[in-house]
């Protein structure tokens, strides 16, 4: 999505209606990372209620797969909230979605913090459906909201403000949920339910933020009213510079009209970005990120740290992914996507064998309690670098390089394609984890291991640098020889259109993601 914007600063009211806007993007990372620090606490819960309503104790493996599914239905909700995204932000503006959106957090949030007192798990499992579509919905609106207000001299470093939103949230869950603080079969329903504090901030916070100048105008064609927005955000009248970008971008959309996801899939010209994009989407969910981030307090349990130690050790994760996020920021620009995505994926690689050879070696060395101790702290060190990599790379780039891929007209619809392949793979990781963790045993993190070879060896040989160039030049690596390249600055003809019958459909506006 091209932004607009001259080489402005950064005013306060614009800083004010990116920070209210930003609690959206918290709201989803304090609701990935609190699920995890009050497992034991949850399952005690689900055991108590399920004998006080069967009067017969409950099996240890269907009391792993309700706190699974309590875990991984929050993914179901967000493939519905994120693929429904762009109809959302179209109809009701950036704005507005974010302001009807907060009603349903409030909701879910209410269900799972009242979850103990009415005595009912299926109440976690309907909040965190309801959660997971307001953070679905957040992934989407959240990043189309700031990338449109935004100046574009400025787009860059807002940009990355999504993920250091989502890291904060993720952090602060994680230090709210030890033990000490939240992480209590008395403190766990209030951890849950504290997620209903950024949807009421937002809802106080952001009514008296504009709606997006570029909705207004281009959707809405309402230009005073845009006008107004964009006074209001730059703190000057000297604002025609960005009605010019504006109108131009107009122009631009209605010379290359937008296309359906089905057009799309069956188009052969913008199949192999289309692939190149879906793939990255999986080597950020495969790569079993979410396995560390959903239960990292029972893997370092597993390692052979006390229960208590590995509660302490998880906002380590949190400490890590908000460090590593300002650390690569501007790296992005630096280094290239491309790069920094295979430093991520091979490192990770690499620490998730030791992983491996840490369960291993404890297992075969098991009687000798010095090889213990130190095999503990091989495995603790080996998944916080394992963080460290995953934030390096595969945390933000494969949104990054999928919006990039794509011209206006087809990226809405590759954007929604590949917001509903990343969702698919965080439920299918959330659900399977803790089987696959009583199949494989020592051997969990292999299959990852296995699919991080893969992703990188792909990246190496399929994946284009994005950095400092336009979708000519991109889109001019996927021509085939004897194809013209489309020249700079003339309208795009759209190639999906030679190949599938004319359709104005219009698709769901994509959106994007920090780390999921």
């Amino acid at each position: 999505m091209r932004c607009f914007g001259s080489a402005r600063g950064l005013t306060f009211f614009l800083s004010y209606t990116i920070l209210a806007s930003m609690l959206g993007m918290f709201q989803f990372g304090y609701n990935t990372g609190v699920i995890n620090a009050p497992e034991k606490n949850i399952k005690d819960f689900m055991k108590d209620v399920y004998k006080s309503k069967y009067s017969e104790d409950i099996s240890e493996e269907t009391v792993q797969f309700l706190y699974s599914f309590a875990v991984s239905i929050f993914a179901i909700g967000g493939m519905i909230g994120g693929f429904s995204g762009g109809l959302i932000a179209n109809k009701f503006g950036r704005k507005g979605g974010l302001l009807l959106n907060s009603f349903v957090g409030i909701a879910g949030a209410s269900l799972m913090g009242f979850a103990k007192f009415f005595h009912s798990y299926e109440m976690i499992f309907i909040g965190r459906f309801i959660i997971g579509v307001t953070c679905g919905l957040n992934t989407s609106l959240v990043p189309m909201y700031i990338s449109e207000i935004a100046p574009l001299n400025l787009r860059g470093g807002l940009g990355t403000v999504n993920q250091l939103a989502v890291t904060t949230g993720l952090l602060i869950s994680q230090i709210l949920g030890i033990e000490q603080i939240l992480g209590t079969d008395d403190g766990w329903p209030l951890l849950l339910g504290l997620a209903i504090c950024p949807a009421v901030l937002q809802l106080i916070l952001l009514p008296v933020c504009p709606e997006s100048p570029r909705y207004l105008l281009i959707t809405k064609q309402w230009e005073e009213e845009a006008r107004k927005a964009l006074r209001r955000l730059r703190a000057s009248n000297q604002i025609e510079e960005d009605i010019e970008e504006m109108r131009a971008e107009q122009r631009a959309q209605q010379a290359e009209a937008t296309i359906s996801m089905t057009q799309l899939l069956c188009s052969r010209t913008l199949r192999p970005p289309l692939i190149i994009g879906v793939v990255m989407q999986l080597s950020q969910q495969l790569s079993g990120i979410n396995a560390v981030f959903y239960y990292s307090t029972g893997l370092f349990v597993s390692s052979g740290l006390s229960e208590e130690t590995a509660k302490f050790m998880t906002p380590g994760i949190g400490v890590i992914m908000v460090t590593m996020t300002i650390i690569t920021m501007p790296l992005m620009d630096r280094l290239g996507r491309r790069t920094l995505h295979l430093y991520g994926l091979g490192g990770m690689f690499i620490f998730s064998i030791f992983i491996t050879i840490s369960f291993l070696i404890k297992e075969f060395f098991g009687f000798v309690q010095e090889m213990i101790d130190w095999m503990s702290y091989l495995s603790v060190i080996s998944t916080l670098m394992f963080v460290v990599f995953f934030a390096v790379g595969p945390g933000s780039i494969p949104w990054m390089i999928t919006a990039e891929l794509f011209s206006q007209g087809p990226r809405p619809a590759a954007m929604s394609i590949a917001v509903l392949v990343n969702w698919i793979a965080n439920f299918v990781v959330g659900i399977g984890f803790l089987p696959m963790k009583t199949a494989l045993e020592n051997y969990t993190f292999l299959p990852f291991s296995v699919f991080l070879a893969i992703f990188w060896i792909f990246t190496y040989k399929k994946v284009p640098e994005t950095k400092n160039k336009t979708f000519e030049e991109i889109l001019a690596l996927f021509s085939k020889p004897g194809d013209t390249p489309p020249t700079r600055g003339q309208p795009q003809a759209n190639p999906a259109f030679e190949e599938t019958p004319l359709n104005t459909t219009k698709a769901f506006t994509g959106s994007t993601s920090t780390y999921m």
